[in-house]
């Protein structure tokens, strides 16, 4: 991998690099998804969820350079059964928060891993990530170094580690900011199970 980094273009890399920042500073729906995590469990669940979006990433940037996500989207019907099985587990999760206690000390490692898992099959039942990094990321690679793959493979590491650190960002603020309005009123589990409603309907909606 390093070897592939070293062959490629600094300006490209730099573009690319740019362009996934402002992307991901862009709140879409894994960074809506960390925020309720966040929100919901405190500083350090919205990180792990965090997480569990970027392994979700890796997953599609795995399958993308494999050839794999393509074959998969090509099904008839695949596009959509997965997307409203997303769907579905959102609203779970709306459920699930909304019915929610308060959490009591001492649940903090038990939510940041259930946050982990959450994270991880939101992205991964998201078809939308999959076709997004499918077509972001050949726009970058030069077949004149090379094969494609490797170069996909780096440039998918890269926009997966800037996508944690920001993501990871947003869900930290999100909880900070939710622990405070929780020790006032105890709301937060009912807005984040808004939000997770809301982005099943986004998922739906947006076809």
């Amino acid at each position: 991998m390093l070897a592939t980094l070293a062959a490629m273009d600094p300006a490209t890399i730099a573009a690319f690099l740019l362009a996934g920042i402002v992307l991901n500073l862009t709140p879409g729906s894994d960074v809506m998804f960390a925020m309720a995590s966040g929100a919901q469990g405190g500083p350090r669940v919205g990180m792990a969820a965090a997480a569990g979006v970027a392994l979700g990433s890796v997953l599609h940037v795995a399958l993308a350079v494999a050839g794999v996500s393509a074959a998969i989207l090509a099904v008839p019907g695949a596009h959509e059964a997965i997307r409203y099985l997303g769907a579905a587990y959102l609203l779970w999760l709306a459920v699930k928060a909304w019915r929610a206690p308060p959490p009591r000390p001492g649940q903090g490692a038990a939510q940041a891993g259930r946050a982990v898992w959450r994270g991880f099959v939101t992205n991964a039942l998201n078809p939308k990530v999959a076709l997004f990094i499918m077509a972001f990321l050949p726009q970058f690679a030069d077949p004149g170094i090379g094969d494609i793959g490797p170069q996909m493979a780096v440039l998918g590491a890269l926009f997966i580690v800037t996508g944690l650190v920001i993501t990871g960002a947003y869900g930290a603020a999100a909880g900070w900011l939710g622990a405070a309005v929780t020790r006032a009123s105890g709301v937060m589990g009912k807005v984040s199970a808004l939000i997770f409603g809301a982005l099943a309907v986004r998922i739906v909606a947006q076809g």
